[in-house]
């Protein structure tokens, strides 16, 4: 009861403060998010839709979007990058017109910030052998102790600790920020990730081995190569974080990854080391839960003492499922939510995603509108 009191009061003096990261030019609070896809929404598929999605979520009180710019092995935007290593400049889809340049300029008209979302970071491919990116550079697959390549939940993944893996996507990242008038860029459950059982690709082998002078143990959890694992992992985030500063200092780097610790385990995700080391503007945790009191249990588990952070460090806001698939959050879960959001602390959420805002004739985004209105 001690610590969850405590987490009241470190959230009471975060939510306090005009300025929530003082190192880089953050949305003032409160902090109003929504990620915005090209799956199951043609949201970002003409400047239409885009400028009438701006219009819609001004009116409903975001301030701050979050656009997906990679997936599939595609960019979403003209990438010089894609363009030379694979000889695809961008998505098809997005052939026709600048998505991301019409993003800015329509969501800057309305005072919302745009931190581009790099969806599917280290992943190469969905239930497609490794795909195109994999198909090209064989070598950069990721494998597990069978020496299959690495596969959870149907995603398939290049190997994150391969330098050339970790380069092409620092690249991406780099060109994108270097080329666009963006606020910030954004890492998630793939990035910086990978499924804890892996590391066993001959290149992860021989690395472990030169750096531990002993073999990669047969189990794939054992205490000291899940850290080593979880450790590199932190040293690129930190080196995203120091590249893109060193290009534009008031750019945000921002990560969503999953909800801490499990996190740790399945995807090497040590998030609370990387706000403690200074290397994450801000942390979005998913806390995707489908009931009102698992949602709750959750973010008690997440309060600054118990991940060993204090209020200074804890740079959180809560990520909030409310549309996947055929599910769109109740109202009354959806006004819960926000309302414990507010009563721990926490001023605002990011909302997964665009489209739950105008499903059933924007029932979920009039709650929205209605709360921060308020």
């Amino acid at each position: 009861m001690r610590s969850f009191f405590l987490f009241i009061i470190f959230i009471a003096v975060l939510g306090c403060t005009s300025d929530f990261s003082g190192k880089a030019d953050f949305p003032a609070l409160p902090f109003r998010g929504v990620w915005l896809t090209n799956v199951d929404s043609d949201v970002l598929n003409s400047r239409e839709n885009i400028a009438a999605a701006m219009e819609q979520l001004s009116r409903q009180g975001f301030n701050v979007v979050f656009p997906v710019v990679w997936n599939k092995a595609w960019t979403l935007y003209p990438s010089e990058v894609m363009e030379r290593e694979f000889g695809r400049r961008v998505d098809p889809a997005f052939a026709s017109f600048d998505m991301l340049s019409v993003l800015i300029e329509e969501a800057h008209s309305r005072n919302i910030k745009v931190i581009p979302w790099f969806e599917y970071g280290f992943a190469a491919s969905y239930n497609r052998d490794g795909g195109f990116l994999l198909g090209q550079r064989p070598d950069w697959a990721a494998r597990d102790a069978e020496g299959r390549l690495l596969t959870k939940n149907n995603f398939e993944w290049m190997n994150a600790f391969h330098p050339e893996v970790q380069q092409f996507i620092l690249s991406l990242i780099l060109e994108l920020v270097e080329n666009y008038d963006v606020d910030g860029i954004q890492g998630d459950d793939r990035l910086p990730a990978l499924p804890g059982t892996g590391g066993y690709s001959d290149f992860t082998r021989s690395l472990y081995l030169e750096e531990t002078g002993t073999p990669v143990p047969e189990a794939w959890n054992e205490e000291n190569f899940l850290k080593w694992k979880a450790d590199k992992l932190s040293a690129y985030g930190k080196r995203v974080y120091d590249s893109v500063k060193a290009v534009k200092p008031n750019v945000l780097v921002t990560w969503s990854p999953s909800v801490y610790p499990w996190c740790y385990e399945n995807y090497l995700q040590d998030w609370p080391t990387w706000i403690r080391d200074g290397y994450a503007d801000l942390v979005i945790p998913q806390v995707y839960r489908y009931s009102f009191e698992d949602y709750r249990r959750t973010l008690q588990e997440m309060s600054p003492e118990r991940l060993g952070l204090n209020a200074a460090e804890y740079r959180v806001i809560p990520g909030v499922l409310i549309n996947l698939g055929n599910y769109l959050i109740d109202t009354e879960y959806m006004t819960q939510v926000l309302e414990l959001n507010r009563a721990y602390g926490f001023q605002g959420e990011v909302f997964f995603f665009y489209e739950g805002t105008r499903w059933e004739d924007g029932r979920i985004g009039k709650v929205i509108e209605e709360f921060y209105s308020r």
